[in-house]
């Protein structure tokens, strides 16, 4: 059942800088345009791509951090109308955001206990000090941060990096979210812990039937945790499709770039290997596919014409104009 759906989202910014237009304006930084993507209950999605290309503000869009400049969200198929009161409080409630960046999405001055009490004060959960000491300890034990007691009146800096991204999913947990956005949640994080942080999102996905939406720019790692996969570059969304299919058989050349540049020790990389160029500026961003100046197999027509959405069957889909080939390289 699809939990969560934004549709056509766009989102663009006003420049800080770059040459004023007739009207004394600059032009807008275009982060996000016509994004389509839905969540689904009990299932983990993977939105994938380098830096810059605008996956955070997808998860600010779908968390109404940002409002949309166009486009539709959808909770549980309801279009969502509210941006401010209780309407406004109970979606945010229900769709929570977990940041890249475990340590400054805590306050430095306050203690575990309370990161974890005010969301069960302020959304009604907790209606006496007794029943808000339980469901913190419950809270933590959900995210294995156990003994409780040893946890409950630390301070983030006390705390080691996983401990306290395990404080910040137990904080997003606390108001009995449906849907849970994960923006990079273990990049700042030590590499030996890391798989424990992603298999414990995946267990809560599981075991509550959370819709989780898993952003990263590792596309190995999204391989490994998520059901299907959906590649982003600059501001588009350009292959979707299950993570094994599309990680065995890329249709995009982006995604094959992606899947070349992850670590692998019996891979050789070639000393003359191609250099693939900067993404592009997302204020003027090229004609046609975006792609198109890095592509190696580029067409005539990639570079005048963006390309429609070509389905691939079992869910798969692309946008590139030589969809049809599965390897493009080769031909």
């Amino acid at each position: 059942m699809i939990v969560l759906e934004g549709r056509n989202l766009t989102k663009h910014f006003t420049s800080a800088r770059g040459p004023r237009g007739r009207l004394g304006r600059r032009p807008p930084v275009r982060a996000v345009e016509d994004v389509s993507i839905a969540l689904r209950a009990g299932s983990v999605s993977a939105l994938v791509g380098e830096s810059g290309c605008g996956k955070s503000t997808v998860a600010r869009l779908l968390a109404q951090v940002y409002p949309a400049t166009s486009g539709d969200l959808l909770l549980r198929g309801e279009p969502v109308r509210a941006h401010r009161g209780a309407a406004f409080r109970d979606y945010r409630r229900q769709v929570q955001l977990i940041f890249q960046d475990p340590f400054s999405s805590l306050n430095p001055f306050h203690r575990v206990r309370y990161h974890l009490a005010r969301p069960l004060r302020i959304h009604g959960h907790a209606r006496s000090d007794e029943q808000e000491r339980t469901m913190v300890a419950e809270l933590l034990e959900r995210v294995s941060l156990t003994p409780v007691e040893q946890f409950m009146d630390k301070l983030p800096h006390e705390l080691s990096g996983g401990q306290r991204q395990r404080v910040a999913i137990a904080r997003a947990l606390a108001v009995q979210p449906v849907a849970l956005i994960a923006d990079e949640p273990v990049s700042m994080l030590d590499v030996s812990i890391r798989l424990g942080v992603l298999r414990l999102l995946e267990e809560l996905a599981k075991e509550s039937g959370l819709a989780l939406l898993y952003i990263t720019h590792d596309i190995a790692s999204a391989r490994y945790f998520a059901e299907d996969i959906t590649v982003m570059y600059a501001g588009r969304l350009i292959e979707s499709g299950p993570s094994e299919a599309l990680t065995q058989s890329p249709r995009h050349p982006y995604t094959r770039l992606l899947l070349e540049s992850a670590p692998d020790p019996d891979r050789v990389t070639p000393p003359d290997a191609t250099r693939h160029g900067e993404p592009p500026s997302l204020i003027a961003p090229p004609g046609g596919c975006r792609f198109h100046p890095r592509c190696t197999v580029a067409l005539p027509v990639c570079s005048s014409e963006a390309p429609g959405r070509t389905e691939l069957g079992e869910g798969r889909w692309t946008h590139c104009w030589q969809a049809e080939t599965p390897d493009p390289v080769a031909r």
